[in-house]
């Protein structure tokens, strides 16, 4: 996402990829247990998705949120060029921070044109690049991995594969954050893979899965932090976070009205 400078804390326009060549991603399913093949050709999922993407942008748009709309490449392959928040961040003193991500076959998203267009279209001053830390084996995978509260700088990060205590301390160093980091229960003989599924945070109000977190001393300070930065909690079930009904976005539209954003899926869940 995308932080113009406003003096609310939520983005008012988003970068979205068109995912043009999607399909399952067998690298990222090992630790992504959300993640299910479907039985229709790839050709017809890639579709499908591009539907839905098309939908979405003009939805935003309707809705007041400004679309930058990138093309994804057809070589080298990267299934998951959709989800690029998981490899990149921007912040309002115009730094964009670089991620280190887990799945070999995701790192070509990164693409050095597309860098050096967001550096110039967002006026970025400072980068930041963690992705030498891929190959001490060592990943963060951005705003997957980590649930901003801006305000009070506070990085929620739950530990997995995806997400390593070492570059979220330096993370923490660069940016300014203060990190509260947790477990969450295994499931299918892994933890959740990224933390954007179990929470969200908006400006006021968190939606966070709290009996997905492994140990109760830890759910009582996950909910103390976002108390004491005046969010009123929205609890949801397992189930509901299996509909992805944590998986939230809180956007700002031009007329200043404040917006989640999330799946039908989600929608339905709660």
């Amino acid at each position: 996402s995308v932080n113009p400078a406003h003096s609310s804390l939520s983005a008012s326009a988003v970068l979205m990829v068109r995912p043009t060549y999607f399909g399952f991603n067998d690298e990222a399913a090992i630790s992504n247990t959300h993640q299910q093949r479907l039985s229709a050709p790839a050709a017809t999922v890639a579709a499908r998705a591009c539907a839905e993407w098309q939908a979405l942008a003009e939805l935003l748009a309707a809705s007041g949120v400004t679309v930058l709309a990138v093309d994804d490449e057809p070589a080298p392959h990267a299934p998951d060029a959709v989800f690029p928040n998981n490899w990149f961040s921007t912040h309002r003193d115009g730094t964009l921070v670089l991620y280190p991500m887990a799945v070999a076959s995701r790192r070509p998203e990164r693409r050095p044109g597309l860098i050096d267009w967001l550096q110039r279209e967002l006026r970025i001053r400072r980068v930041v690049d963690l992705t030498a830390c891929e190959a001490a084996g060592q990943y963060l995978e951005g705003t997957g991995s980590l649930v901003l509260e801006r305000r009070g700088r506070v990085a929620y990060a739950a530990r997995s594969v995806r997400t390593h205590d070492s570059v979220l301390r330096r993370f923490s160093v660069e940016l300014g954050y203060r990190a509260v980091v947790f477990d969450t229960t295994p499931r299918g003989g892994h933890p959740e893979y990224h933390t954007n599924v179990v929470m969200a945070v908006g400006e006021s109000a968190a939606v966070i899965c709290l009996d997905a977190i492994r140990e109760a001393s830890a759910q009582e300070q996950v909910a103390a932090e976002l108390r004491a930065s005046g969010h009123r909690i929205i609890p949801i079930s397992v189930e509901q976070m299996d509909a992805f009904a944590g998986n939230l976005l809180q956007l700002r539209s031009a007329d200043g009205s404040l917006l989640w954003v999330m799946s039908s899926r989600a929608f339905a869940a709660f």
